[in-house]
C-alpha cells in the first residue's frame, strides 16, 4: 500500500494513508493492527485526514516496512476493539456540539423575530419540565433554578437573555455527557475480559485450548485466582466466586453443582469446571458499563461535596433574587440574581475534572476505578510495596534446579511444571517457561492439585504425594525433611536467589532457584515517592529475610517484613489506619488481595493474579513502576484543580451576583457571563493535567 510521508522529525513520523477518508471501522483496524509492533511506542490515526502519527523506538526503515504491510483484507480484527473504540462516540459529540452552535447563530440571521419568540418559548417547555420534575424529590435542585431563570426572562420579555441561558446549559449537557461517555468507556474498555487461552475438559483430559475455539456446550476448568472467562452452569467442582466487578457485592459467593456463574467474575477459593453457555460477548462491555456509572465509587468526596453544597445553595439563590425585588421593586435586578448560580457550575465542573483525570490516567497506562481512589492516592502518606513480581520483575527465571534425590534435574523440573501450570503466579510461569525452554513435555501426571494460598501446591503423582512451595509450606506444614546425606547440599543452596521446594513423599526432592531481580527503576521510583510526600515507604513479602534484606537495601526502603502470610499484610494496613495513616498497598498475587482490600486504594501490577486486577481500586501496566510516580502527580493535581474550580466558582459567581443586584448588570450580561464561564471551565476541566502527549 502506497503512503506518504508528511512530517518527520527524530523518532516522530506523520503519514498519510491513500483513503478520502477513513471510515471508524478503517481507523480501528489501522491502530489495532500497529498497536501490535512492540517497535512503535505510542500511534494515532486520524480518520477524516487519513493521516497516522507515529512514535516509534527502532529504524525508520523497520517502521516503514511496518506501515507498507498494512493490509486491512488480511488482518482479523476482534469484535472487540471496534464495541469499545471511542471513536465513533467522539465524533458524534464534536458534531452534536458545532451543530447546536451553528443552529444558534444562523437562526438570528434567517428566522425572523417573531418566529424565534415562539421557538424560544417551545424550547423552554423542555426546560421547565424538568425544572419541575424536581420538586418530587422535595428538594430546590438546579434544575428548577433554570427553569424559574428561563421562565422570569421569557416573562419579561427578554427572550435574548431566556435563548442564551438555554444555549449554555444545552452545550454545557453536551461538554459533561461526551466527557462521562468518553471516561467511562475508556475505563470499561480496561476492565473488561482479555483472556487468549482457557483450561477446557476434554476425553483427553485438561487441554489449554485458544479462547476463541471454545463453544457453547464445552467444559472449561477455572482455578483459584482466575478469572471466569465465560457465562456458563458449573457442573463439578465447588468454589467461592467474587462477583464484586458484576454485581457490586463485597463478598464472595459460594458456586456449587447447578449455580449459574458470569464472565469476568473470579473465583477466590476452590476449583470449578463450567459447562459454557455463553462465549458472545464474554467482555460484558455493556453490562461494566452500566456498574461503573451507578458506581458511587466514580466519585470523590470533594466531589459529592461540591455536588451536594450545590443543590443546597439553590434555596439562597432564590432568597437573594426574593429579597432583591422586595427591596428594589426591580424586575430585572431580580432575574439578573436568578440569572446566576453555583450549582450549575460546581455540578459540571467536578464531574468533568474526575472523569477526564480517569480518562488521562488511562493514557499512562492507569486503570482507575474511581475518583475516589485518586483522591486516595493523594492524601496517603504511607505506602506498601509487595517484593516478587512488584518490586522485582514480573517476569522471574529459573536459575537452576538441584536434585536431592535419584531423579534428574530436568524430570523434577517437568513434574514441577505440570503442577505449577494451573495457577497465576509469576514464579509458577517461571517454571512452566523453563520446562519449555528445555523442551520438557509435562503432559497431565498428576490428580487434581490442590493450591494453598501463599503457600504452594499439593497433589499425587504415580500414587505419591508432591508438594511444591515455600520453606514454611514444604518442611513446616507438609513436615517434609532433607535426604539422609543430602544436608551439606542443602545447607550451600546459593543465598542469592529465591528458594522453591519440591517434595515427594515426605522428602525435599528438589530444590529451584529462582532469579528474581529487582526492577531497574525501583530505587529511583522508592526515591521519586519520597520526595511527592509519602512519609512511610514499606515492603512486605512472604520470602526469606535474606532475600527481603537484599532487595529492600538496593530499592533504598528502610521498613520492611519478611516471611509475612496475607493476613499479616491486610493485619499491617489495617492496624497503620486506625494510628490515622492513609494507606495505598500495591501488589500483583493472589496473596496480596487482603492487604488490596484493606488500603485507602490498592494499586495491583497488570500482569499478577486476575483476583488481585480485579479487587484492587487501581491497575498499572507492569512496564515500568513509573506508573505510581504518574499517579501520585494526576491525583495531587486533580484535587488542586477541583479546588481551583470551587474557589473560582464562587468567587466570580458572587462578583456577578452582586453587581446584578447593584444594577450594573443587565440579566442578559449576567447569563451570558456566568454560563459562558461555567462552559470555560468545563473545557478547562477536560483538558490534560500532565503536559500533553507528543502524539
Amino acid at each position: 500500500m502506497k503512503i506518504i510521508i508528511k512530517h518527520e522529525t527524530g523518532n516522530r513520523l506523520r503519514v498519510h494513508y491513500p483513503y478520502k477518508n477513513m471510515s471508524f471501522k478503517e481507523a480501528d483496524a489501522l491502530e489495532y493492527y500497529l498497536h501490535g509492533f512492540t517497535q512503535i511506542k505510542e500511534v494515532k490515526v486520524y480518520e477524516r485526514t487519513s493521516d497516522v502519527v507515529i512514535i516509534y523506538e527502532c529504524t525508520r526503515s523497520m517502521v516503514l516496512d511496518i506501515l507498507k504491510g498494512y493490509d486491512p483484507e488480511q488482518l482479523s480484527v476482534p469484535s472487540t476493539v471496534y464495541e469499545s473504540s471511542g471513536r465513533e462516540i467522539t465524533a458524534m459529540y464534536r458534531e452534536r456540539i458545532v451543530t447546536t452552535i451553528l443552529v444558534h447563530y444562523c437562526k438570528k440571521l434567517i428566522i425572523p423575530v417573531s418566529i424565534r419568540r415562539i421557538w424560544e418559548q417551545i424550547k423552554a417547555v423542555r426546560y421547565i419540565y424538568r425544572g419541575i420534575r424536581t420538586l418530587k424529590n422535595k428538594r430546590l435542585q438546579v434544575e428548577l433554578l433554570d427553569a424559574v431563570a428561563i421562565t422570569a426572562a421569557i416573562l419579561i420579555g427578554d427572550y435574548k437573555t431566556a435563548s442564551s441561558v438555554m444555549f449554555m446549559l444545552k452545550i454545557g449537557d453536551t461538554l459533561e455527557e461526551w466527557t462521562h461517555k468518553r471516561s467511562v468507556d475508556d475505563l470499561a474498555r480496561r476492565m473488561s475480559l482479555n483472556i487468549d487461552k482457557v483450561w477446557k475438559l476434554t476425553e483427553e483430559g485438561e487441554t489449554l485450548t485458544d479462547s476463541s475455539d471454545v463453544v457453547c456446550g464445552d467444559r472449561v476448568v477455572v482455578r483459584i485466582g482466575n478469572i471466569i472467562p465465560f457465562d456458563g452452569t458449573v457442573s463439578e467442582g465447588e468454589a467461592m466466586v467474587n462477583q464484586a466487578s458484576m454485581t457490586g457485592e463485597s463478598s464472595a459467593v459460594r458456586k456449587s453443582e447447578g449455580a449459574s456463574v458470569f464472565a469476568g467474575t473470579v473465583v477466590e477459593e476452590g476449583d470449578i469446571t463450567i459447562t459454557v453457555t455463553q462465549t458472545e460477548g464474554c467482555g460484558r462491555f455493556d453490562k461494566i458499563v452500566r456498574m461503573i456509572e451507578e458506581s458511587e465509587k466514580l466519585k470523590s468526596s470533594l466531589e459529592s461535596k461540591a455536588e451536594h453544597l450545590s443543590d443546597r445553595l439553590v434555596p439562597y439563590t432564590f432568597m437573594a433574587s426574593a429579597l432583591t425585588w422586595l427591596f428594589s421593586r426591580n424586575v430585572p435586578k431580580a432575574v439578573s440574581v436568578l440569572m446566576v448560580d453555583y450549582s450549575c457550575a460546581l455540578k459540571m465542573a467536578m464531574p468533568i475534572s474526575v472523569l477526564s483525570a480517569i480518562r488521562e490516567a488511562t493514557e499512562y497506562g492507569i486503570t482507575v476505578k474511581g475518583g475516589r481512589f485518586l483522591e486516595a492516592v493523594a492524601e496517603a502518606d504511607t505506602i506498601v510495596f509487595d517484593k516478587t513480581g512488584t518490586l522485582t520483575k514480573a517476569c522471574p527465571t529459573v536459575k537452576d534446579v538441584i536434585s536431592f534425590c535419584d531423579e534428574s534435574p530436568d524430570e523434577l523440573l517437568r513434574q514441577a511444571a505440570c503442577l505449577e501450570e494451573h495457577f497465576p503466579h509469576s514464579v509458577a510461569r517461571a517454571v512452566v517457561d523453563a520446562a519449555l525452554g528445555k523442551g520438557l513435555v509435562h503432559e497431565e501426571l498428576h490428580t487434581k492439585a490442590e493450591y494453598i494460598v501463599a503457600h504452594g501446591i499439593a497433589s499425587t503423582i504415580d500414587g505419591r504425594k508432591v508438594v511444591i512451595g515455600s520453606y514454611h509450606f514444604v518442611f513446616e506444614d507438609e513436615g517434609a525433611v532433607i535426604p539422609e546425606g543430602k544436608q551439606y547440599l542443602f545447607d550451600d543452596l546459593p543465598s542469592e536467589y529465591s528458594h522453591l521446594y519440591f517434595g515427594k513423599d515426605g522428602k525435599l526432592a528438589a530444590c529451584i532457584l529462582i532469579e528474581d531481580p529487582m526492577r531497574e527503576d525501583a530505587s529511583e521510583v522508592v526515591r521519586r515517592l519520597r520526595n511527592q510526600g509519602f512519609e512511610h515507604i514499606v515492603m512486605m513479602t512472604g520470602d526469606s529475610i535474606r532475600t527481603a534484606e537484599a532487595i529492600a537495601t538496593k530499592a533504598g526502603i528502610d521498613e520492611f517484613y519478611a516471611e509475612v502470610l496475607p493476613e499479616d499484610k491486610a493485619g499491617f494496613i489495617e492496624r497503620a489506619k486506625a494510628e490515622g495513616r492513609h494507606v495505598t498497598m500495591v501488589g500483583d498475587g493472589i496473596n496480596d488481595s487482603p492487604a488490596l482490600s484493606a488500603a485507602d486504594a490498592g494499586i495491583a501490577i497488570s500482569e499478577g493474579a486476575a483476583i488481585a486486577r480485579q479487587i484492587a481500586d487501581i491497575t498499572i501496566s507492569s512496564d515500568s513502576l513509573e506508573s505510581l510516580v504518574v499517579l501520585r502527580k494526576i491525583s495531587i493535581l486533580l484535587m488542586k484543580r477541583i479546588r481551583f474550580n470551587y474557589r473560582t466558582i464562587v468567587g466570580f459567581n458572587s462578583t456577578l451576583i452582586g453587581l446584578g443586584i447593584a444594577g450594573i448588570l443587565p440579566p442578559a450580561t449576567s447569563a451570558l457571563l456566568h454560563n459562558g464561564s461555567t462552559v470555560a471551565l468545563g473545557l478547562k476541566s477536560m483538558t490534560n493535567l500532565l503536559p500533553e502527549n507528543n502524539v
